[in-house]
Formats: C-alpha cells, structure tokens, sequence
C-alpha cells in the first residue's frame, strides 16, 4: 500500500483553490444536517459514494466544517495515476488482502491523532446518488478496532439538485454515529443506512 505523505502547505494551498473553484462550478453547497466535532476527537468521516466529485467535497467539509487535517483513502490504481494527491493526504486501498490490512492499520493509525480526519467510502464502490440503501463494508469494523485514541465517527450523505440553476448544487446531511468502539459495527451500519434513508427523505423537501 501507499501511506500518505502529506504536506501540509501543499494541502492548505490546494484547499484554497479547491473553494475557488467550487464557488465558480456550483450555485451552492450546503450543510443541511450539521453536527458538532468533539474537543480533543479525530473525525473518520464516513461518506457515500457516487461521483467525481466525492473526495473533493469531503476536503472542503473538513476544512470549512469540520477543521481536522484531511486524510483519504483511495483506491491503489487511482492514487497510482494521480500521485500528487498523494501529498495532499491520500493514501492507497490495494485489492490484495495483506495489503488492506496495512492500509485499514494505517488509517488507524492517522486518526490517533486528534487534529486529522480521513475520509473513506463504507460502500466500497461508486453507486448511484439515487440508491436507498447504504451497504456498510466489513472493512469499515476492522479499522474502527485498531484506532486507539478517541474519534468521532460522521456519516454523510451528499445529494446533487438542479432546481432553477444551470449549475449544480450539493446538500450534506451530516449524522453523527457517536465515538468509535462505543456501537457494535451491525448497529453501527443499521444506523448509518437509517439516516441515509432518512436523509432521502428530507433532500424531498429541502428549501432552494
């Protein structure tokens, strides 16, 4: 696997054109479930995925939102083509299975340290944004057992609309599932796909 090799004015510097950008590409991204950080808390932020755009908007909640150093895990072959992310805190999910148990201990191993947050998709693929059920991978509970220090666990659930704009807008409904080690993993997962439906639910009547 490759760990991250961040670098911390290179992550900032990308994080501030990264917003430039975003203000230019859509008409509006917002929070419309917000949740509190704890003090003294990593943050593994647990999202869905679908697109693009997914790894992207996860470092913009982590700098605007959640104010933790941004870690994330990609896919080997990916990061692979894309080695510069790798200096903006991206480190690599290999297919093969010794291989993914250094990078589940590696991602651990980051979120003993309060001021990060590393992001990682629980369904470990791209489904669509359309989907009403969340499936969360085995994966997810053998990470959470190997963090040692305490870490906040959020789901979020990002959904994409038009309404009266050319350009797109993304919503994030944020769900707090509480500290690591505290749930069992199945009512971890039962939760998390509860507020995805929930959150379904909700982008139905969300004011534009």
């Amino acid at each position: 696997m490759i760990p991250a090799q961040r670098k911390k004015f290179m992550a900032d510097m990308f994080a501030k054109y990264l917003f430039f950008r975003m203000r230019r590409i859509f008409n509006r991204l917002e929070v419309a479930t917000p949740v509190s950080v704890k003090p003294g808390h990593s943050v593994l932020l647990l999202c869905n995925h679908f697109g693009w755009w997914d790894g992207l908007w996860a470092n913009y909640l982590a700098y605007k939102y959640l104010h933790r150093q941004s870690y994330i895990m990609m896919q080997e072959d990916h990061l692979q083509a894309r080695m510069w992310a790798n200096h903006l805190g991206a480190f690599s999910m290999p297919r093969k299975s010794r291989e993914m148990i250094k990078s589940l201990q590696h991602a651990a191993g980051l979120l003993d340290d309060s001021e990060n947050l590393v992001v990682v998709f629980p369904q470990g693929e791209l489904i669509s944004n359309y989907t009403t059920d969340l499936k969360v991978e085995q994966g997810i509970d053998r990470l959470i057992k190997n963090i040692k220090g305490p870490c906040q666990i959020i789901y979020n659930a990002c959904f994409v609309e038009y309404f009266e704009s050319l350009k797109p807008s993304a919503y994030f409904h944020l769900y707090d599932c509480g500290i690591a080690g505290e749930v069992p993993f199945h009512e971890l997962a039962a939760k998390i796909d509860a507020f995805h439906k929930q959150a379904l639910e909700a982008q139905v009547h969300v004011k534009h």
